[in-house]
C-alpha cells in the first residue's frame, strides 16, 4: 500500500472529524464545549445535525477505518500491532459512523429516560468507542519500539492512550458534572493527535 495513500486517510479522517466538531458548537446558541457532548450539536431534530452527520462524520469514520485497515499492510509485521490496528479501525472508525447514522436524543438524554432505539445504539458504540480505543493505542505503542526510528511514536501512543484512559475514567465518574464536554474533548484531542502523529510517521516510512 502506497504510504502517502494511507497518510492522507490519517489526515482526512482527523479533518473531517474536527470540522464538524467546531462547526457544531458555532452552529447552535448558547452551546457549551466544556458542559456538552459532541453528540449534542448533532442530536435527533437539531437544524443541522444531519449534515454534519453526513458531510462530516460519517465520511470521517470511513478515512479512519480504512487508515487503520491500509496502515496493517504498511508498518512492520506484528500480532500487537495488527490487532491494535484493528480493532482502532473497528472501535474508532466504524464505531464513528454508527454513532452517527444512529444520533442520540436531544440533549443526549444522559438519564435514559424512555430513550429512542437510535438513543439506545447510540450509547451502547459510544461505549465501544471510549472503552477499546485507548488500549489500541498503547497496544501500538508497546510495540512500535522496536520500528525503524519508533521510539517517538511509541511514546506518544502510550502517553495519549493513557490521556484517553483518564479522560474516560473521569468522565464516568462525574457524568452529571460540568466538565464532560471537556473531558470528551480531551479524550478526542488525543486519539487525533495520536492518529495524526503516526499519519506522518507512516508518509515517511519507507524513507527511514
Amino acid at each position: 500500500m502506497n504510504t502517502n495513500r494511507v497518510f492522507r486517510l490519517g489526515i482526512l479522517g482527523a479533518i473531517f472529524l474536527i470540522v464538524p466538531m467546531i462547526l457544531g458548537g458555532l452552529l447552535i446558541p448558547n452551546y457549551n464545549h466544556l458542559e456538552q457532548f459532541i453528540s449534542e450539536s448533532y442530536a435527533i431534530n437539531t437544524q443541522y445535525g444531519i449534515y454534519l452527520r453526513i458531510f462530516g462524520y460519517i465520511p470521517s469514520g470511513i478515512f479512519i477505518a480504512l487508515f487503520a485497515f491500509f496502515a496493517i499492510r504498511t508498518l512492520p509485521k506484528s500480532k500487537l500491532t495488527s490487532i491494535g490496528l484493528l480493532v482502532f479501525g473497528i472501535s474508532y472508525g466504524i464505531g464513528t459512523i454508527i454513532v452517527s447514522i444512529f444520533p442520540c436524543d436531544a440533549g443526549c438524554n444522559r438519564e435514559l429516560i424512555d430513550p429512542s432505539f437510535s438513543q439506545l445504539i447510540h450509547n451502547l458504540f459510544g461505549a465501544i468507542v471510549y472503552l477499546f480505543t485507548p488500549f489500541c493505542l498503547i497496544l501500538i505503542g508497546i510495540k512500535a519500539k522496536y520500528w525503524n526510528n519508533g521510539k517517538g511514536i511509541s511514546t506518544t501512543s502510550i502517553i495519549c492512550g493513557s490521556i484517553a484512559i483518564l479522560s474516560v475514567i473521569l468522565s464516568f465518574s462525574d457524568f452529571e458534572g460540568n466538565y464532560i464536554g471537556l473531558y470528551q474533548r480531551v479524550f478526542e484531542a488525543s486519539i487525533i493527535f495520536w492518529m495524526m502523529k503516526l499519519s506522518f510517521y507512516i508518509k515517511h516510512y519507507k524513507q527511514n
